[in-house]
């Protein structure tokens, strides 16, 4: 396996309790207001924009809708209080770990077993992240993070990707955290305020 990787596809391990990481306070850096025409979703990758025809056709639009807001704020996240991971970690591979981290929601996949969405949808997404043209690696990285997207736990840790992923989900779902104090003042909210007129909530709660 290329060391590169590691970076690129987020295998980096931090804590997976956010509060070791932020201790106290909302955010490690004071967000500033981050226009959603400065984030760009990467489908110029062909993978990108496969999977994001994959996840239109099988996702309900509320939780497309979703799983771009997650795609925003996590990027807002990863460039204002991880500065040094988002200088290395593939916007590609962050695109392709929030368009289908809900997979094992989608209708087809709801019917098809008893285990719970978020396990099931990991392993529905490696299969067609690898048929899209993902790499091993990568689509490996997504899998795990999103098995262990709702995974806040307190001890021991998680890959960076699987980390952003939680910050982001909790943030979209709720704007709280459980271990994180003023967990909603991470992202400024004008660039709050803008992604969720670009991608709207659909009836879900703001």
């Amino acid at each position: 396996m290329c060391q590169d990787e590691v970076g690129l596809n987020g295998w980096t391990a931090v804590p997976v309790d956010a509060g070791k990481i932020f201790g106290d306070k909302p955010f490690l850096n004071e967000p500033t207001h981050i226009s959603v025409n400065d984030i760009k979703l990467p489908a110029i990758d062909p993978v990108v924009a496969q999977t994001l025809q994959y996840s239109k056709e099988r996702l309900y639009p509320e939780t497309l809708n979703h799983s771009m807001r997650v795609f925003y704020y996590g990027m807002a996240i990863t460039k204002e209080q991880f500065p040094e991971h988002a200088a290395i970690l593939s916007p590609s591979t962050w695109a392709l770990t929030s368009l289908p981290h809900d997979l094992g929601t989608a209708e087809e996949n709801v019917s098809a077993t008893r285990m719970s969405f978020d396990i099931y949808g990991s392993f529905k997404a490696l299969q067609a992240l690898k048929n899209l043209g993902a790499t091993a690696d990568q689509a490996e990285a997504i899998a795990e993070a999103i098995v262990r997207h709702q995974d806040t736990g307190v001890d021991g840790t998680i890959t960076y990707l699987g980390q952003l992923i939680q910050l982001a989900t909790l943030y979209d779902n709720v704007g709280r955290h459980p271990r994180v104090n003023g967990f909603e003042r991470m992202i400024h909210g004008e660039t709050r305020r803008e992604i969720n007129e670009a991608w709207p909530r659909l009836g879900q709660c703001s």
